[in-house]
């Protein structure tokens, strides 16, 4: 069977699936199985090639801002913008996204990665930039110890042929800097001495100490602890940011919930300076910043009710922190939603390494999902209190927002627990399709 009618035949299976309203991986499996080599040999017709973006946390949203800072200034962009990062959802994107004729209008492709799947991906499709986030405890019980994770990024550094775009602040990515192939250059971006306390890496997070455990072999920090960044944040507030670009200071907006989205941003407009190299106009992707919205469930804002209610999405102990600290607890109707299945992560005991002190004056009205009564627990033992537990979804999701009175509403839900809200959302409200 000749490859344009393998093609033909995975866009008719794509267009097949989306009837059905769903299976937006399945099209890619497809492929796979009949064009192993399909996602490599188109991605390696753009001519500016390919960006992959991955880590622990914030892929999804500085995927985001790293594609629209880079079509503001002129780029076509291709990239998985349904969040399926295995290489077969980059395949079932690429299928969306061709004519048909076969081609795609596409510049350059900036793909979101899970960390495993990067690793099968980048054997395939070398990437000319990468743009690597941190490494937190994540989900151990697919990828085992946090530094099997590292490694799973060092290969993907391997890989990068032009230049891998760093977070300094973060040992184990900070590590990946050593022993890159020749002629791989390391663009950093970074914090200020003020702003490092409110991000802790995941060291940070069990002992108070920025310091990899020193049996952790090849994971040690480099002997430059702070090098110098072409992106650092220097300030962060409500809505807007302070940063420092190759020396020169910025401020930006940036309307999207969570200090760590603000540095998401410091992190994408790196990216972005490497990505279009000399042709960047730095004032107006500082300004583009100020017009990102945020990613499904990460932030997103739905109105119902005439309310808003905010879908907040944690999968660890650092990520979900930083969102408790974003906002008060006093100001909002508050609900935890919490799932265990395979996307969310079957280990949720991560959920004793956070601490919820923040929600005991709010307290939390409602909690629900699979692991409902797991979490009311781990509240209680925290002294939060806690109106309702409910597991059911959708009967916990009409009663929170029955009795959330006049109080803006949000939501802290695992992945699984996220798309069902969604979708229970869709029925009540204008939901954006993903």
């Amino acid at each position: 069977m000749s490859r344009p009618l393998v093609r033909a035949l995975g866009q008719g299976v794509r267009w097949a699936t989306s009837l059905r309203g769903g299976g937006s991986a399945f099209p890619g499996l497809f492929m796979e199985k009949l064009h192993p080599r399909f996602v490599a040999e188109e991605l390696g017709k753009l001519p500016l090639g390919v960006v992959v973006v991955s880590g622990t946390n914030g892929k999804t949203t500085t995927t985001k801002m790293a594609v629209q800072l880079l079509r503001s200034q002129g780029l076509r962009v291709f990239t998985n913008r349904t969040g399926s990062n295995f290489v077969r959802g980059v395949a079932a994107s690429l299928l969306a996204e061709m004519d048909a004729f076969g081609r795609l209008d596409a510049d350059v492709a900036v793909l979101e990665l899970d960390e495993a799947h990067a690793v099968h991906f980048v054997k395939q499709v070398r990437p000319r930039i990468s743009l690597l986030l941190n490494i937190m405890r994540d989900q151990l019980d697919r990828f085992g110890e946090i530094d099997t994770t590292r490694r799973m990024l060092r290969q993907v550094a391997h890989a990068t042929t032009e230049t891998v775009v760093l977070n300094r602040e973060d040992p184990r990515i900070a590590s990946l800097a050593e022993g890159l192939p020749e002629g791989t250059g390391v663009s950093w971006f970074g914090l200020s001495d003020a702003l490092r306390p409110m991000f802790p890496s995941d060291d940070d997070m069990r002992d108070g100490l920025r310091q990899v455990d020193p049996g952790a072999g090849d994971s040690a920090v480099p002997s430059a602890q702070h090098p110098r960044a072409d992106v650092v944040l220097e300030a962060v507030n409500a809505r807007s940011v302070e940063l420092d670009v190759a020396g020169t200071a910025y401020e930006a907006t940036v309307d999207l919930y969570g200090v760590y989205n603000q540095y998401n941003a410091a992190g994408a407009l790196a990216l972005a300076l490497q990505v279009l190299g000399e042709r960047a106009d730095t004032a107006s992707l500082v300004a583009e910043l100020g017009k990102v919205t945020p990613a499904f469930g990460r932030g997103e804002t739905i109105t119902v009710q005439d309310k808003p209610l905010q879908l907040l999405l944690v999968k660890n102990p650092a990520g979900f922190r930083l969102s408790l600290a974003s906002a008060s607890a006093e100001d909002y109707a508050t609900m935890i939603a919490i799932n265990d299945q395979y996307a969310d992560g079957r280990d949720v005991s991560w959920l004793w390494d956070v601490d919820f002190d923040r929600l005991r004056e709010g307290g939390v009205d409602m909690v629900s999902g699979v692991r409902a009564w797991d979490m009311a627990l781990r509240l209680d033992y925290d002294l939060v209190p806690v109106g309702t537990v409910e597991p059911d979804l959708e009967t916990a999701l009409r009663d929170f927002i029955a009795g959330s009175g006049d109080r803006p509403m949000r939501i802290f839900c695992t992945y699984t627990a996220m798309l069902s809200l969604r979708k229970i959302l869709g029925g009540m409200t204008h939901v954006a399709a993903i």
